[in-house]
């Protein structure tokens, strides 16, 4: 028995530490998707909702026939389904073509397929072939593969669902009262660590260019901080894919469980009528769901907000995500947790904590409002040219050039435009990242210095005053995350005591929770955008630049109003929780005074009875006389 418990304790732990892995991600590659496939925010929400998608749909299943099976072997079958849902998630990497990137820049030295910059009538009718004939639409026709994502993330959600119902049920079967919390403890610390390595293999997985070993990396004209640049989101998922596809080995060879009281509720239906009228947890239900909605909506897209707002990579972005953010969010559940134990927090003391902490962070998440950096220069998009904002201007009417183009060049005024052509550059020298054009007349309108209407390869890079505020926002995005974690602890032992360990049926509300968010959250980011990319065969792709004040704004704005929302409720809840806690106390008072006055009578009863018999005892008439 000791046996299977251990064996049982590191398989679920594995099994934790790989869909946590998975999970994060799939988190850390949503820039990356957006651009392999050219879709918007939005639709990456979609996508990303999709996991919650694929747990309503059999979570009453779980919970009803969870209990009468096999559960190691459930748990088995949800990793396999997990393993081949990350795998299909990787597929269209392996059936479309190579990543196709726009540019003006010349791959290699020996390379005849380039243009001039600023050319007449061939350049136009080059680009009309292009963007609009068939042979175009039928190398565009691959875009929807986004489809095997979608599906492979609802594989993902089904095969997640068991695993935490019927993990915590095994362990409560099998494990002495004792230590079923210490297994389950150690088992959601593992589980921590599984997203700091899933964002780590994210930002290792950015470095690498999408199609690398099929072409030459020389001929990659673009570098990882380029909003054109897909790094291999593929071979994460390859990569966790097999370790979930590990995980599930162990689960074959154990027992089944005994036949004894589990977390499931057995009839799905009456559990959730009898939580939904509780009017403490429809309250807390609002309250958590709301939060939900903050919490996935601003993890959801934070690497993204870096890259976009202080012109991070997304290699860097999920790299601190990972090392930073989540160690500092382990960290304060596990102190929360100490501060429960030490000063012997009861509910009301739990909630109190729980709200307090919440609110900490929310007043410290302020200050992120006024942490902003300035649009980047792009002229015609966030700078004008003489005066207007306009692609084109007087510098670049004869070239002919296409506003659908994304083939950011860097001016040595400072300003990045959006292609050479632009620019108004007449002339080019070098190959790939080492092409330097040249006679860009647009420069002249900036003031640039005679002899320096030269631009590179890229956007421009940050100023220094941006550099300057990103450690800033780092430090305080680690405190804020610690503070709003303390209560995360004290916060699911006020769960458990409302829903009085109803855990489907809790995890069903909740889960709806995590589809709409990414979806709104992606379609108001959408709205800030300045410059989308196109499609080969016409319609909008994935962004290429933002309004980076805008952004802000919407992105911080959208986690703190919502926030602010579930704190009017949460004082709501703490009266009527005051008021049920209080009868609670009265009924249990008026039935022990019940039960203690039934015992008086009972023992009076006693008493009357012994003096009785004695009596009869003493009786001389019961004498016998010899």
């Amino acid at each position: 028995m000791i046996i299977f418990n251990i064996m049982f304790l590191a398989a679920l732990s594995f099994v934790y530490f790989a869909k946590a892995l998975s999970g994060s991600y799939m988190k850390s590659t949503i820039t990356q998707l957006e651009r392999r496939f050219d879709i918007p925010s939005y639709l990456i929400g979609i996508i990303d909702g999709s996991f919650e998608i694929g747990n309503l749909l059999v979570i009453a299943f779980v919970s009803y026939f969870g209990a009468k099976l096999h559960r190691p072997k459930i748990i088995a079958v949800g990793c396999l389904l997990m393993s081949f849902g990350t795998f299909l998630i990787a597929m269209p990497h392996f059936l479309i073509g190579s990543y196709k990137i726009e540019t003006s820049v010349r791959p290699s030295v020996n390379s005849s397929n380039t243009l001039p910059p600023c050319s007449s009538g061939s350049t136009l009718l080059f680009l009309f072939f292009f963007f609009f004939s068939p042979l175009g639409c039928e190398r565009d026709s691959s875009v929807s593969m986004w489809i095997y994502v979608f599906l492979g993330n609802v594989l993902r959600g089904i095969g997640e669902t068991p695993v935490q119902p019927l993990g915590i049920s095994y362990i409560d079967d099998y494990a002495q009262s004792e230590n079923a919390a210490l297994y389950i403890g150690c088992v959601q610390t593992i589980s921590v660590i599984g997203p700091v390595f899933g964002y780590l293999l994210g930002s290792l997985c950015a470095k690498i260019y999408v199609d690398i070993g099929q072409v030459d990396m020389e001929t990659v004209t673009i570098t990882p901080g380029d909003a054109r640049w897909v790094g291999a989101w593929w071979l994460g998922y390859i990569i966790a894919g097999a370790i979930t596809l590990m995980s599930a080995i162990p689960f074959w060879f154990l027992p089944k469980s005994l036949p004894m009281w589990i977390l499931l509720s057995t009839d799905f239906v009456p559990a959730l009528k009898s939580l939904l009228g509780n009017p403490v947890y429809i309250l807390y239900l609002c309250v958590t769901i709301i939060q939900f909605n903050s919490l996935i909506g601003m993890v959801t897209y934070k690497p993204k907000y870096i890259e976009q707002h202080y012109g991070q990579s997304a290699s860097k972005a999920n790299f601190l995500m990972g090392m930073i953010n989540i160690p500092a969010v382990a960290l304060g559940m596990f102190t929360g947790g100490v501060a429960m134990k030490k000063y012997k927090l009861g509910i009301m003391g739990a909630a109190k904590f729980a709200f307090g902490t919440s609110l900490l962070g929310y007043f410290l998440s302020l200050f992120f409002l006024a942490m902003g950096c300035e649009n980047s220069k792009v002229a015609g998009i966030t700078v004008s040219y003489t005066g207007y904002r306009s692609l084109f201007s007087d510098c670049n009417l004869g070239c002919l050039c296409s506003r659908r183009e994304w083939d950011p060049v860097c001016g040595e005024n400072g300003i990045s435009y959006v292609s050479p052509c632009l620019a108004g550059c007449t002339s080019s020298t070098g190959s790939a990242r080492n092409t330097v054009f040249g006679n860009c007349r647009c420069l002249a309108l900036a003031d640039a210095q005679p002899g320096n209407l030269t631009a590179t390869p890229g956007q421009c890079p940050r100023r220094d005053s941006c550099d300057k505020i990103f450690p800033y926002f780092l430090a305080l995005s680690v405190l804020s995350s610690f503070i709003i974690s303390l209560g995360g602890t004290p916060g699911f032992v006020l769960l458990e005591y409302i829903i009085l360990r109803q855990l489907c049926v809790c995890m069903f509300l909740c889960e709806i929770a995590g589809i709409p968010a990414p979806i709104y959250f992606g379609a108001i980011i959408d709205s800030t955008c300045l410059k989308w990319g196109y499609k080969t065969c016409g319609g909008r792709g994935a962004c290429r630049i933002y309004n980076t004040s805008a952004y802000r704004i919407v992105y911080l704005g959208l986690t703190l109003g919502l926030r602010t929302v579930s704190f009017f409720l949460c004082i709501l809840g703490f009266a009527i929780l005051k008021r049920h806690i209080k009868q609670e106390e009265k009924s249990a008072l008026t039935n022990g005074s019940a039960e203690l006055e039934a015992l008086k009578k009972e023992e009076s009863n006693s008493i009357h009875c012994e003096q009785f018999i004695l009596a009869l005892d003493r009786n001389p008439d019961r004498e016998t006389h010899l």
